[in-house]
């Protein structure tokens, strides 16, 4: 699976895309999981001390914040969707 990351994110991971393997009827919350495993580095950007995603962070699958979804972050994907991934914004 395909995930972009924006702004900040692609200097913690060095890439605009990075492809993930992963199984069957993973959900957003396990997809998350699975970055945050392979690039320790995105815990403090995504994850609260909870463990929980940053209510600022928007995981994006295909166009939808995840929280949005009819399931939220439990919403299965699949190898087809596309996830992208901002930190917060700000601007004036």
């Amino acid at each position: 699976m395909k995930v972009r990351f924006y702004a900040t994110l692609r200097r913690i991971v060095g890439a605009k895309t990075v492809t993930f393997s992963i199984p069957e009827d993973v959900t957003v919350r396990q997809l998350v999981a699975e970055i945050v495993r392979q690039y320790p580095g995105l815990r403090a950007a995504l994850l609260d001390e909870s463990g929980e995603l940053h209510s600022y962070v928007h995981v994006f699958v295909n166009g939808r914040d995840a929280p949005y979804c009819e399931d939220g972050l439990e919403t299965v994907l699949t190898a087809n969707d596309t996830i992208d991934i901002f930190p917060p914004v700000a601007g004036g």
